[in-house]
């Protein structure tokens, strides 16, 4: 950190109350969003409420440092980004202040996505749903004046905004609404607000001719900041005025916004075509047909879609060139299947344009094909080949009955330039997402970047569009706002004049004295030591230099500790800052630990951004030891659910598997990291010992001195070791000896929990197998899969385990067994992990042939080979799938196996990660963190109808059993239970969760 921020952060320490950051980490975190621009600000700083904005805008003031206001960071034209101090007011300004009958009051750091799922409750809604919705902030709503894909029901958020709060470019804070144009002191108190009213009433009177010409002939338009609509019989609506003005004029710190009811129903009618251009002219139709929103998606997107999802595979003809998905909304059933027929009958028989339709009316299904796009497009990013989809022109809009026109223009355009592009638009009311492929490490492509935009961009304005619809200007048109604007331009600068003359809220945005060319401050790819630089002349005499990475060198200036099939800069780079990692949608499972403490660090993307900041040498190799980075890094828990669902697909949690590495490395582990890392050595030394373990892990007092010497939580609920392990128990019975049998051949690989204390779990699934005919084979010399050592970074000092289990392994496999665990997270381990570790062909097969006891079992019943000779249980469960399992596989087997048990009542607890993500809830320091992210599950497991929860994986079994005296078991005991085998785990089904272990 050198000076200047140093002494910034400890101004605004003393001055604030909420944080600020200015280290190397936090500000280069904070030098990318989801647009293709990386600028390295000064500092960050999360305001806790109103007082600390004003401090600080008077703070930036006085120091002349500009302000750049930030959401989830998840605009694509970099509207958030500057050099300045960035305000992100997503982590601590989320409150819903007051909701009334129909106006709800919001900081801007609620997320829309939320604040519907509230606002559900009461029948309500906010109209407008971008795309991002789900991760998007009210206040970046708002600054960007977004609408998404039902503008024609809703409008934009322009249409719903009464008033805000404020604070201006001189720190002074007020309420803004529509306001009389006075000098009168009784009707307007606030003399600065009389005086902003005055001026920008006279300008736009003066300008009044200039202002209505300018405006462009799209119903959407983002371009400049809205003046022909606000004044009107005397009276200046400020709030709307800056709606849409990307934090250049002020600071939003609250807001009031009208609500409306959700339509009691609603239904979908995707509609196919053989042509894009007949999709086009069917799309000109939608406002006349009184529809609630037509979207249109190109070839490219649907054929993503039907690899995507099977409902999606189902619905979408292979031959589709394009498809309109059209929904309709009423209080009316009838009226709203009417509608759609109708429509249908339009498209596909009186103009004969779609050779196809379908109907959808079922909530899940609507629900399912509203976020296709949502869902689709970001995996885009997954092509193979250098070529991405780049976001640079892909908020244009134009007249809808200009839309058939500007579509054959821009594929001319595009043809003209050699360049493809994937194409997504709110063709309703003529919005078009067009990203061509290019790949940004060319500067040959970069050239093309500005000669693309400029040509399209004329062409939009030749009938009457708009370069930007919804998306604002950022960095990505500010250059092109002079050119839409023309005379317009000056009256732009004098609003910003006004309001800001200091020019220090977000400067270089909307309107600029020298605006950035659209190839300026590009991301860079490349690994350190591989940039080179390149001129790339534009018009009006610009130059631009280009930094990039020669094509065939990206290799990484780190010594790696784990096996990467590419480039380790080119894997990082593949995060595009999407922000999906963001969410806190119940749909997704996406990062527990970023939906405890919503904080930018604690997000996968930013854990991305600062490795490839590492590689690219913008960050000094020497800071990975330091403790701020583990930090960090800790804030992944392994738990796979990103990787999953990222639509980028980056291994996020093998990125910080080798960022953990290489602290290790340099500084060993700590006491609470090196014991979790060791527990299969900690329990084999407590089983010899285990009537003085026992009474150790259940007394008050030696447990606070285990978490004074350990760091293992005095509060958690740990679990009783047995009198002896399932090895020993094992070999007494002669499992531990290769089966002379032959056919279907077990080896069962057994976690430490199974090992060491649920021994029963483990007897029980060999006594399974054992009725359906399996030989089982339990090898003496197999050791912990090493998963905790994996996760903590301890990788070096895994390798030698894992080698071993490797060989042992994979002699087994070439001998005709399958590999088996009933732990979830040791199957993951052999499956994913240990190819990293070793990349050699054994470890390999060990991989393609080890499964999860449940998914082996259910493949089983789906041969036919499975007994089905169960005995009624009459009991209700609650099911919890594990993250590790759903790493393994989008089914849920053992819920699966479940269903085949006669009496058993399934409830699916759907309520994301249970929050002891493996050793993560054991630390002292994490155990609160890990209840609040598992309250969700525990609470579910509360409910009374619930007799017993059930999950495959012990960590999650401890959590589910510490909020409540209902016992968890494994699936594995109720298959045994009920074949008849175990009858003394009846007693489970009633036991006390502290007395469930059977020795």
């Amino acid at each position: 950190m050198d000076q200047q921020r140093e002494r910034i952060e400890a101004d605004l320490r003393g001055l604030l109350a909420g944080q600020v950051f200015c280290d190397d980490f936090t500000v280069q975190m904070y030098s990318t969003d989801a647009s293709i621009y990386q600028v390295r600000p000064l500092g960050v700083v999360r305001p806790r409420g109103v007082a600390d904005v004003r401090a600080l805008v008077r703070y930036a003031a006085e120091n002349s440092i500009s302000l750049h206001a930030r959401g989830a960071g998840t605009g694509l034209a970099g509207e958030s980004l500057g050099p300045g101090l960035v305000v992100d007011f997503s982590q601590a300004m989320r409150r819903i202040v007051s909701l009334d009958q129909d106006t709800v009051t919001v900081q801007p750091g609620v997320v829309l996505g939320q604040l519907n799922r509230y606002l559900a409750s009461f029948g309500k809604q906010f109209g407008p749903s971008p795309a991002t919705g789900g991760v998007t902030t009210m206040g970046s709503v708002l600054a960007l004046d977004n609408s998404g894909s039902n503008w024609l029901r809703h409008g934009s958020a322009r249409r719903h905004i009464l008033s805000m709060q404020v604070v201006l470019a001189d720190g002074e804070s007020m309420e803004v609404a529509k306001h009389r144009v006075t000098d009168d002191p009784v009707v307007d108190p606030s003399p600065r607000r009389r005086e902003l009213v005055r001026r920008l009433a006279e300008l736009i009177q003066r300008e009044s001719r200039v202002i209505q010409s300018q405006q462009p002939k799209s119903c959407v338009n983002r371009v400049g900041y809205h003046l022909h609509d606000v004044l009107e019989n005397g009276q200046l609506d400020l709030a709307r005025l800056l709606v849409g003005s990307e934090g250049t004029l002020a600071l939003i710190t609250q807001a009031t916004l009208r609500i409306v009811p959700i339509p009691k129903h609603r239904a979908l009618m995707v509609v196919f075509f053989d042509r894009l251009e007949s999709a086009v002219q069917a799309a000109m139709d939608a406002a006349a047909l009184g529809l609630a929103s037509c979207d249109l998606m190109d070839r490219r997107i649907l054929t993503l879609a039907r690899d995507t999802d099977p409902r999606y595979a189902a619905i979408i003809p292979r031959d589709a060139e394009a498809m309109l998905l059209v929904e309709q909304q009423s209080d009316d059933a009838a009226e709203v299947v009417d509608s759609l027929q109708q429509v249908a009958m339009h498209w596909q028989r009186k103009r004969r344009l779609a050779f196809d339709t379908k109907l959808v009316q079922s909530p899940d299904d609507c629900d399912a094909l509203r976020r296709m796009a949502r869902r689709v497009s970001p995996t885009l990013y997954r092509v193979a080949g250098p070529e991405r989809p780049t976001p640079f022109i892909e908020d244009i809009a134009v007249p809808p009955d200009r839309l058939a026109d500007f579509v054959v223009r821009m594929q001319n355009t595009l043809k003209a330039h050699q360049v493809t592009a994937s194409l997504f638009a709110h063709a309703g009311h003529g919005q078009l997402h067009v990203r061509p492929f290019l790949n940004l490490a060319d500067p040959a492509h970069v050239r093309k970047m500005h000669a693309i935009a400029s040509e399209l961009y004329q062409q939009v304005l030749d009938v009457g569009g708009t370069i930007s619809g919804e998306h604002g200007c950022g960095l990505s048109r500010t250059w092109f706002v002079k050119r839409q604007c023309g005379p317009l331009y000056d009256v732009l600068r004098e609003v910003k004049r006004i309001f800001d003359p200091q020019n220090l809220l977000n400067p270089g945005k909307v309107v600029a004295d020298v605006p950035q060319p659209l190839v300026k401050n590009l991301r860079s790819f490349a690994a350190a030591g591989e940039i080179e630089e390149t001129t790339i002349s534009l018009p009006s005499e610009t130059e631009v230099t280009v930094v990039h990475e020669p094509p065939g060198r990206m290799e990484s200036p780190l010594e790696l500790h784990l096996a990467w099939n590419e480039p380790l800069p080119m894997v990082a780079s593949e995060c595009n800052g999407c922000g999906r990692c963001r969410t806190q949608s119940p749909e997704m499972r996406m990062c527990p630990i970023f939906r405890m403490a919503p904080a930018e660090e604690a997000s996968p993307r930013a854990k991305a951004n600062l490795l490839q900041s590492f590689v690219a040498g913008q960050l000094d190799v020497a800071d990975l030891t330091k403790e701020r980075f583990k930090n960090i890094a800790d804030l992944c828990v392994n738990c796979h659910q990103c990787r999953l669902e990222c639509p980028a697909a980056v291994d996020i949690p093998k990125l910080m598997i080798e960022s953990k590495a290489q602290y290790v490395a340099g500084n060993g582990l700590d006491t609470t990291d090196w014991i979790l890392s060791r527990l299969d050595w900690v329990s084999r030394w407590g089983s010899r010992l285990m009537p003085i373990a026992n009474w150790i892990l259940r007394t008050r007092w030696t447990r606070w001195l285990m978490e004074k010497a350990t760091g293992i939580a005095q509060g958690r609920k740990l679990p009783r070791l047995a009198s002896s392990s399932f090895l020993r128990r094992a070999e007494k019975r002669r499992l531990t000896r290769p089966t002379r049998r032959v056919g279907t051949k077990v080896l069962y690989f057994v976690d430490v929990y199974a090992n060491y204390y649920d021994v029963k779990l483990a007897e029980s699934f060999v006594s399974v197998l054992e009725h359906n005919g399996i030989a089982v084979y339990v090898p003496a010399e197999q050791l912990q899969s090493g998963m905790a050592k994996i996760s903590l970074g301890d990788v070096e000092r895994a390798r030698p385990l894992v080698a071993q289990n490797v060989a042992m392994l994979a002699d087994a496999v070439r001998q005709g067994y399958t590999i088996v665990a009933t732990e979830p997270s040791a199957a993951l381990c052999l499956t994913h992990e240990y190819p990293t570790l070793l990349d050699d062909d054994d470890a390999k097969l060990v991989a393609a042939n080890t499964k999860e006891a449940c998914q082996y079992l259910w493949e089983m019943h789906a041969t036919g080979r499975l007994e089905l000779d169960f005995k009624p249980l009459n009991i209700t469960v609650g099911h919890h799938v594990p993250c590790h399992q759903r790493a393994l596989s989008d089914k849920s087997f053992s819920r699966l196996l479940l269903g085949l048990l006669k009496g058993v009542t399934v409830k699916p607890i759907e309520r994301g990660c249970s929050g002891m993500a493996g050793t993560f809830g054991l630390r002292r320091d994490n155990y609160r963190t890990s209840l609040r992210a598992g309250f969700g599950l525990i609470a579910a497991l509360r409910d009374p109808s619930i007799e017993v929860g059930v999950t495959e994986c012990s960590s999650c079994k401890m959590q589910m059993e510490q909020g409540t005296t209902k016992p968890t078991i494994h699936p594995i005991k109720l298959l045994a239970l009920a074949y008849g085998l175990h009858p003394e785990f009846e007693q489970l089904l009633t036991s006390r969760s502290e007395e469930l272990v059977v020795t």
